[in-house]
């Protein structure tokens, strides 16, 4: 684990590796204990446990969050789909007894869902719009196109080249319509590296 995570400390690599698989340890230890949990309380559980085995860099709570999505996922039992940050920070502050952490993990899956369900609502809606506003072109750039962005939150003109297989004229000249029939929008505001939404 420690090899995988690059855990070690240059000065002493030997004794840090060590560290850091004792820490592991301790914290797998803990999560075999809680076998008995549902998955989404595991998940809680061990998101909040890596930090405090110290098993956390700097405060980074990245490792610690796939692993507990890792975790309320496992054998499908779980939460196979739970985007908690979406939902905001609340359900994963590190703050409070367990029983309030479980409780605002919880009510941060519940938003996170909750979010999700209305943006897949909101592309399910501009992709009917975005039907009948490009029914009149032809070719299959436009169709194409129109999936990219049902797919992909953002999308760039490399990337819609890739996605499409269409040539950078004909990506680059169905952004600039779509743009300009109010169905994407630019976001980053540059003259290079643009990136476009749905604009719903």
């Amino acid at each position: 684990m420690a090899a995988f995570l690059d855990r070690r400390d240059p000065e002493n690599i030997e004794g840090s590796a060590e560290c850091f698989e004792d820490r592991a340890g301790g914290w797998l230890d803990v999560m075999a204990a809680a076998a008995d949990l549902h998955p989404i309380t595991r998940a809680c559980m061990g998101f909040h446990l890596w930090s405090l085995a110290g098993l956390g860099q700097h405060g980074d709570q990245i490792e610690a969050a796939v692993t507990a999505s890792r975790i309320a996922a496992s054998d499908g039992s779980g939460a196979i789909f739970a985007p908690l940050a979406m939902g905001g920070a609340g359900g994963l502050r590190v703050s409070g007894l367990p029983p309030e952490r479980l409780a605002r993990w919880l009510d941060g899956m519940n938003s996170a869902i909750l979010k999700a369900m209305r943006t897949l609502d909101d592309v399910e809606t501009w992709t009917g719009r975005a039907e009948n506003v490009m029914a009149h072109l032809s070719g299959r750039t436009p169709v194409a196109l129109r999936t990219a962005f049902c797919q992909w939150p953002m999308v760039s003109a490399p990337m819609a080249e890739a996605l499409t297989g269409a040539s950078r004229a004909a990506v680059q000249r169905n952004l600039a319509w779509m743009e300009a029939s109010g169905l994407i929008c630019e976001v980053t505001g540059q003259g290079r590296y643009r990136m476009w939404k749905t604009a719903v």
